[in-house]
């Protein structure tokens, strides 16, 4: 059995010439757009109440034109570190943003240099940094400034196979300011395709002298203890395999500390799971909450008998109240009551 390093047992000292700051969990859980909200969120922490989690990612010029600032408020009144993870090609924005999530209770601001969608890569936004390094620099060198709170960099190897050098492009992101990276093991070509590069990642951690996170194909308590002994780093990084299963990121810290990894959800319990889900986004949103409960619910309502059929259904419910009943009357199959 693979066991993880005695050091990674205890908190992560995060540097920086601010307020000092410590990470708890060495779990973080991934800004994921359309997914990771408040109500995701708390769902996470009932399994792991002190990981590291993430806003969904924010546009620096959206939030400066008013918008997007829902994701950005209250951050204060949440239980564990909260970070938010800002994109724009505008170090002046970035700045601006990151001294409002700085006001909000944001424990940490991450800048996303590793997004690979095209509308904000080619806008400058993104992993599009990676191919203008000197401006990547100065946004983290600018944000670093504007705020005390730790501010770290989310990246990838590079921009394609052909041109990626990750330990100077990591070096330069340490040397202007960054205070933390985490490191996808992937380039902005092959997207989510192909299979991550721990090697890479373990020649970047040799190569810095702040901490690493590591990040890409990690989908279970096994994968991120083989991915920490193959890479030296000082945690991981979870992002899609979360999305329909909130313990992921419990379960990981618990192999990560040495402690028991507790069960993962049966039938019952991820039908239960995807009601309260439902019930929270129709009473924060409305009607509109069952739009965004769909995903929620494909996800997580998997891998037991029946399974396909009540997802088929969950799909097509016209109403929350439809969608309801079909997880009540599943709930009831399997014995269970609400």
């Amino acid at each position: 059995m693979i066991t993880a390093p005695s050091p990674l047992r205890g908190p992560l000292a995060l540097p920086g010439h601010g307020r000092p700051r410590s990470l708890r969990c060495r779990v973080l859980q991934s800004p994921l757009a359309g997914v990771s909200d408040r109500i995701f969120r708390g769902l996470v922490r009932r399994w792991c109440a002190d990981a590291l989690l993430f806003t969904e990612m924010v546009n620096a010029t959206s939030l400066e034109l008013g918008h997007g600032r829902c994701k950005v408020e209250d951050l204060a009144e949440e239980s564990g570190p909260i970070g938010v993870q800002l994109f724009d090609h505008r170090p002046a924005a970035m700045a601006d943003a990151a001294r409002r999530a700085e006001a909000a209770g944001a424990f940490l601001i991450d800048i996303n240099m590793g997004c690979p969608v095209k509308k904000i890569a080619r806008k400058g936004g993104g992993s599009g940094l990676i191919r203008e390094p000197d401006l990547a620099a100065r946004i983290v060198d600018t944000v670093a400034r504007a705020v005390s709170i730790p501010v770290t960099v989310k990246t990838r190897l590079g921009w394609c196979g052909s041109d990626a050098e990750p330990v100077a492009w990591c070096r330069q992101l340490e040397q202007a300011g960054a205070q933390l990276l985490t490191l996808h093991g992937r380039t902005r070509e092959q997207g989510f395709k192909g299979r991550a590069d721990w090697q890479a990642i373990a020649a970047v951690k040799r190569a810095l002298r702040i901490p690493l996170i590591a990040n890409g194909d990690i989908h279970s308590p096994e994968d991120a203890l083989r991915c920490l002994e193959l890479t030296g780093a000082d945690g991981v990084m979870v992002g899609r395999g979360t999305m329909g299963a909130p313990w992921l990121v419990g379960q990981i810290d618990a192999a990560l500390s040495g402690r028991p990894v507790p069960p993962t959800p049966g039938a019952a319990e991820r039908i239960a799971l995807a009601r309260e889900q439902l019930l929270a986004l129709v009473a924060a949103k409305g009607d509109h909450g069952l739009l965004i409960a769909r995903k929620h619910m494909g996800w997580t309502c998997q891998g037991f008998p029946g399974a396909p059929q009540l997802r088929h259904a969950l799909m097509r419910a016209p109403t929350p109240a439809d969608a309801l009943e079909l997880l009540e009357r599943a709930l009831a199959d399997q014995g269970s009551t609400p």
